[in-house]
């Protein structure tokens, strides 16, 4: 795809559902929002821009709060913007998201910062920490552009297999029991935090990626060179009991919901 040249695509109908039935579920998306989406560039959040932006077009409001109870059929107005946050890392150019979300229409904001820099100064030579560290970093810059450009939600883009992974390890290697929050506030209380792919499978993402030929940068991370071991054992195992168990993350999501929290009034 030509990012200079680029058009909305409609997401598959499954992804369409997964996402809406879980901000219905937890409350996402409200009148008058003002929402900035984590872009990495990777295939899930070039996903969620896109399903997003469908919603923003084309969702009702029984959707996008309740599902079942509100009758109305008006799109919930809000508003979507997107930023970057390049770490300063030699595996990963962010450059041609900026001619793609200006083909789109999106305002698109891209901060560079050596965070990759700043980990190998201050952390181990242990690449989970090096993920945490740049995840835990990357947040705080997108909080602030979040709160730069009037926004008061952010949108993060991880699916329901990242949540079925992150439950494992808390659980393996950490011996709790938690996972990440669906819809949840900041640590200051002034922005809303939103996970619209909840329910989402990674394979829904990847497949819609590729059929609709995103421009996905590949493995932004800087720790990717050296696999996040405990969460790519975690990935390794939940594959391989799915293909005994077909509907394992079924039996998961239903494991994790006490853990995902009431939505913010």
């Amino acid at each position: 795809m030509n990012p200079t040249t680029a058009n909305w695509i409609k997401p598959s109908r499954s992804l369409l559902t997964a996402a809406g039935r879980a901000i219905g579920d937890y409350r996402m998306i409200r009148e008058g929002d003002r929402i900035l989406l984590g872009l990495s560039g990777g295939k899930d959040s070039l996903s969620l821009l896109h399903t997003l932006h469908h919603l923003q077009q084309k969702a009702p409001v029984k959707l996008l709060h309740t599902l079942h109870h509100l009758q109305q059929k008006a799109p919930v107005k809000f508003e979507l913007l997107a930023a970057t946050v390049d770490p300063q890392s030699d595996q990963f150019d962010p450059a041609p998201l900026k001619p793609y979300l200006a083909a789109l229409g999106v305002p698109y904001f891209l901060e560079s910062q050596p965070i990759l820099e700043e980990a190998q100064k201050t952390l181990t030579k242990d690449s989970d920490s090096y993920c945490a560290y740049c995840s835990r970093m990357r947040r705080g810059i997108l909080y602030r552009i979040a709160r730069e450009q009037g926004c008061n939600v952010v949108a993060l883009a991880q699916h329901l297999d990242d949540l079925a992974e992150t439950l494992m390890m808390s659980m393996l290697f950490g011996g709790k029991l938690r996972t990440m929050s669906p819809h949840y506030l900041n640590d200051a209380g002034a922005l809303r935090i939103i996970r619209p792919f909840a329910y989402a499978r990674e394979r829904q993402t990847r497949a819609f990626a590729a059929d609709a030929g995103l421009p996905v940068i590949f493995e932004n991370c800087p720790a990717c060179f050296a696999k996040p071991q405990q969460r790519y054992a975690m990935k390794q195992m939940l594959a391989e009991q799915e293909t005994q168990h077909p509907r394992i993350f079924n039996s998961l999501l239903t494991a994790m919901r006490p853990l995902m929290w009431e939505p913010p009034a």
